[in-house]
């Protein structure tokens, strides 16, 4: 029979209803400011007596709070009104101190239910409701000090070996500074280092000791560190945010030093910041025997444990680490399983070689701020980021056989093991970083242009309604519901997928709107042709729908083709554009052909018309 869908068809459009409700709902319910507290390691617990100081704070303050939570890992407290949660953020930092990381956040009021089938409200981009901002600061002195140590070492190996005796060889700030007994020996090292060393100059200055030679590092090369150690770490950060999988991130450099991170849609802003703002290495040390070494703090998972003294001298760095995987033991212990580089490999191996037996000790080291508090001239508060590092040994194991590629960590709580598989993972950073400066970011364009663009999807789907009844009449109508359900369905979908939505996004949906009839304007002229050639009512609408697929099927794959495009040779707002774009073509083929046709069949589908009002 002429006009009627089976059985099956039906019920597919009706799961589709359903599914566009069920996930397009949770974009309803407006998510709560609130203020998310974690600890700097993930080993810290976070429990109700945290939660409880938080809230004790914000009493004193008469900030008002409601359900606050702590689950062990982080807390979360709800502020009310959305205008003080700045001010709350301030008043707990100021109590807790630097030990936790404070964050804004907002937390989602999505109802269980909705939850439990994996609703969730669409992700916005900074231009629409904002997120997160961090300006990281690269010690780029760093950089440069551990070039020059490794120059330092080199410069006192190569002399050694072709027996050039030297008093002392040492850096002071950015100069590596050199003794000799006689003016001789200080002409062949100055050949030697000219021939050898290019990137060092000797330096001579009026009233300089002639047994002594002092070498500096030349502009150009300590230009090229710089830019390298800036290049690199923008490379580690953007491995980090792909790791949060954040959506449309920006990763972008600022001046000479300093990095800028911006983080679109991001509710968990404490993990982002731990991640992101966490600057983390390894160096693996032997314990040392009778020599001057250094000593750290052995911390232990379940505690501070006794202190180690280690050798000054690293085997190998973070920056040997091609491949890390948390895992666990034998015994159910988290451990990180750690995979080298070709030199790595090589020099671990010839590490251990001919020192199985001795300890090998992992030394942690991060790169933290502290908060100090301080009284400005007015008399107000001020609180003042302060970077230190912190270096402790999470491992001193005794080498039972020579080393390779491919070992394992142990040590670390799970969660710290994950992080640091992570950190690892993302490839080291050349230079540590400081978090400045950290702030969330409000729409970028202004409350009134996000209105207009609210205002510009609103008024232009009501004037296609409007042109579709007054045009088609009741198949107009039925083209109305298809619309309508076709933009929930886009909503939906993009929930679902986590895709952001951006200002150019609500552009998207604008051009889909306008697309989104096309494919009836098609269908619909095609059955008034049938229709005015004499076919029967029956047969003009089988012969509309059917003999205009075709033509809309052509011009939709073209128009995806160049959607895609945009998306993967775009950036920013023109993968937003894209997204938007892209999904709206795929589920206006399916509202336009398959959902109006079924609205069709089931008002004039095998009845006896005369009469058709198109």
């Amino acid at each position: 029979m002429l006009n009627k869908f089976p059985l099956w068809k039906n019920i597919l459009i009706l799961l589709v209803i359903a599914f566009g409700f069920i996930y397009a709902t949770p974009n309803f319910y407006a998510p709560d400011a609130a203020i998310q507290l974690s600890g700097q390691s993930g080993a810290m617990v976070i429990d109700e007596s945290v939660l409880k100081k938080m809230e004790g704070a914000l009493e004193e303050s008469g900030i008002d709070y409601f359900k606050g939570e702590a689950n062990g890992e982080s807390a979360l407290v709800r502020i009310r009104p959305k205008a003080l949660q700045l001010r709350a953020k301030e008043v707990i930092q100021a109590e807790m101190g630097g030990e936790y990381i404070v964050a804004l956040n907002l937390a989602p009021t999505t109802p269980d239910w909705l939850s439990s089938l994996g609703g969730q409200p669409m992700k916005l981009g900074l231009d629409l409701s904002g997120g997160v901002h961090f300006l990281l600061e690269v010690d780029l002195a760093s950089a440069v000090a551990v070039r020059l140590d490794g120059d330092l070492q080199a410069i006192k190996t190569t002399l050694r070996e072709e027996r050039i005796r030297y008093r002392s060889f040492e850096l002071k700030g950015d100069q590596i500074i050199g003794q000799f007994r006689d003016v001789e020996q200080v002409q062949k090292a100055t050949a030697l280092i000219r021939n050898s060393y290019r990137d060092l100059l000797p330096e001579t200055t009026p009233g300089q000791n002639p047994l002594s030679l002092v070498l500096n590092l030349s502009l150009a090369a300590t230009s090229v560190i710089e830019d390298s150690a800036i290049k690199q770490n923008l490379t580690s950060l953007r491995n980090r945010v792909n790791e949060l999988g954040v959506s449309e991130p920006l990763v972008s450099r600022q001046g000479k030093n300093r990095i800028v991170v911006e983080l679109p849609g991001v509710q968990d802003t404490a993990e982002a910041k731990r991640i992101i703002g966490k600057t983390a290495n390894l160096e693996f040390r032997f314990e040392a025997q009778g020599k001057s070494g250094e000593r750290f703090e052995f911390r232990t998972p379940r505690g501070q444990g006794p202190d180690a003294e280690l050798e000054r001298q690293a085997i190998i760095t973070g920056e040997n680490v091609t491949d890390a995987q948390p895992s666990f033991d034998q015994n159910g212990r988290p451990q990180v399983s750690i995979t080298l580089d070709g030199d790595g490999g090589w020099q671990m191996g010839h590490a251990t070689r001919d020192n199985v037996g001795r300890r090998l000790g992992v030394l942690f080291i991060e790169y933290k701020t502290k908060l100090e508090k301080s009284i400005d001239e007015n008399g107000e508060l001020v609180i003042t980021p302060v970077p230190f590092v912190e270096q402790h040994v999470i491992s001193l194991a005794t080498v039972q056989s020579q080393l390779g590629k491919q070992f394992v960590i142990t040590g670390l709580e799970q969660r710290e093991s994950s992080e640091l598989a992570l950190l690892l993972r993302a490839g080291a950073l050349a230079a540590p970083m400081y978090i400045v400066e950290e702030r969330t970011i409000g729409p970028s364009l202004g409350a009134d242009n996000i209105e207009l663009g609210v205002k510009s999807v609103t008024v232009g789907m009501a004037m296609v309604l409007l042109f579709m009844v007054v045009v088609y009449r009741a198949f107009g109508l039925a083209a109305n519901v298809a619309l309508t359900m076709n933009l929930l369905l886009l909503v939906a979908f993009m929930s679902l997928l986590g895709a952001t939505l951006t200002l150019p996004g609500i552009a998207g949906i604008v051009l889909t709107v306008g697309m989104a009839v096309d494919a009836n304007v098609l269908i619909f002229s095609r059955i008034r042709e049938e229709r005015n050639n004499g076919a029967t009512v029956q047969g003009s609408i089988s012969a509309g729908y059917d003999r205009a697929f075709v033509s809309i099927l052509d011009a939709n794959i073209t128009t995806l083709i160049v959607a895609l495009i945009l998306f993967l040779i775009g950036s920013g707002p023109v993968q937003g554009f894209a997204v938007t774009l892209s999904i709206g073509i795929l589920t206006s083929m399916f509202t336009s052909i398959v959902m109006t046709r079924g609205l069709v069949n089931l008002v004039v589908g095998g009845r006896k018309i005369e009469k058709l009002w198109i």
